[in-house]
């Protein structure tokens, strides 16, 4: 009989019991060799036909901060300035290219390169699930994340992305939080309001 071995109640606490959405940071900076170490954990999660097409940008300096907040909605933009990062989670409209190197199981890339369609659609979907592991990597590494679609994209990509290749998915303010500003935790669904066991 197969054992399960769950991670300890502590770090279960730390990545989702006890973890907030944060709105405001503490002014403490998030080193390079810290952003290169959530990297190195969040690059294991999985994606379709190993594709990874997620592209990050840190955005940590004040310069490039300036250039990012024109872009990001009035009620996010003092909780992005504050952070010690912030992270454009976009994605690659040509990761296919990749494929041959990451995915030698067979040929995948005519797949996408084909078809418009399913290309944006695994791009966009296996984006969106890398940007979730780099939020549970932060919050692993004791990093707090507040994750924010109030931005325009549209901006962003032309700010930070002019060649067109890459496509802003969401963006992720990393730091330390500042719990004054922190909301009262929102009550979750019950597993019979949204599951079913068939």
């Amino acid at each position: 009989m197969t054992t399960l071995q769950a991670i300890p109640d502590a770090a279960l606490d730390q990545l989702f019991r006890k973890a907030r959405t944060v709105h405001a940071f503490k002014p403490v900076p998030v080193s390079d060799e810290l952003i290169r170490q959530l990297y190195d954990l969040l690059k294991w999660g999985p994606t379709a036909f190993n594709a990874q097409p997620a592209r990050y940008v840190f955005v940590r300096s004040e310069e490039a901060k300036a250039r990012l907040k024109p872009a990001v909605s009035g009620g996010n933009a003092a909780q992005t300035l504050a952070a010690g990062v912030t992270v454009i989670v976009a994605h690659d409209t040509r990761f296919y290219e990749h494929l041959p190197a990451q995915f030698p199981a067979y040929d995948a890339k005519p797949i996408f390169e084909n078809s418009a369609e399913a290309a944006q659609a695994t791009a966009f979907r296996n984006s969106s699930l890398q940007g979730a592991y780099l939020i549970l990597a932060a919050r692993s590494l004791g990093l707090d994340a507040g994750p924010q679609s109030g931005f325009n994209a549209e901006l962003v990509d032309k700010t930070f992305f002019p060649d067109g290749r890459y496509k802003a998915n969401f963006l992720v303010n990393l730091g330390v939080a500042d719990h004054a500003g922190t909301f009262e935790r929102g009550p979750r669904l019950a597993f019979d309001e949204v599951a079913e066991i068939v």
